[in-house]
């Protein structure tokens, strides 16, 4: 399937979440991101680390209004009415605990749309904002929807999101597209799971080192 001419606009509600939100996120929390000339065009995955149920804000922030971010959530909050509007704030379902192959072929589908779908691959957020052994812990999620959808896998480092209270200014940064090209077989997701995380780790050690 041809990539679309353009990238899809967001819904209504994600821009008035957005425009409530981006003087709060950039001003009370000095958001700043880096690494923007990284993200193509056209649809990919955004894997980032996971700390904070704040972290899609920082994430969407730096690329609103023109790109429109999607999410996984847990399928127990898709009730009316409370569904109609995460769907609108570009949320689609997950059951989680279990392999969800619906949830993984939407969100090939919203890629290959031209949509970013964000994922964390440490599947729960850290406590006491202190980073997993993701060698047994990451989630092979991000990186199957990549290699199914054949679009790029970003690695994402996300700071600042575990000191809210403190006023603490909040760091995004971008990194380079994980190789992919050369993964094929059962291990591909493994292999590019691993590199994933270590890009992910090396961009946030970076990151907290600039502070």
């Amino acid at each position: 399937m041809p990539p679309p001419e353009r990238a899809p606009s967001p819904s209504p509600a994600y821009l008035l979440i957005g425009a409530i939100s981006l003087p709060l996120v950039r001003g009370l929390f000095r958001l700043r991101a880096s690494g923007l000339e990284h993200l193509p065009e056209g649809g990919f995955v955004l894997a980032a680390n996971h700390t904070s149920n704040f972290d899609p804000w920082p994430l969407g922030i730096p690329l609103y209004p023109r790109r429109f971010l999607r999410f996984m959530a847990k399928s127990e909050l898709f009730f009316t009415p409370l569904r109609q509007f995460i769907v609108a704030c570009g949320a689609f379902p997950v059951r989680r605990g279990e392999r969800d192959r619906e949830a993984i072929e939407t969100a090939v589908g919203l890629c290959r749309e031209g949509h970013i779908v964000v994922m964390f691959p440490e599947g729960t957020r850290r406590r006491k904002g202190l980073r997993k052994k993701w060698e047994a812990r990451a989630h092979t999620g991000a990186a199957r929807i990549a290699l199914d959808a054949r679009v790029p896998l970003i690695p994402v480092a996300i700071v600042g999101t575990d000191r809210l209270t403190k006023l603490g200014p909040l760091r995004v940064q971008y990194g380079p597209a994980i190789q992919l090209e050369d993964l094929a077989g059962e291990d591909a997701g493994q292999i590019a799971t691993e590199r994933l995380m270590a890009a992910i780790g090396g961009l946030e050690t970076s990151v907290r080192e600039g502070l």
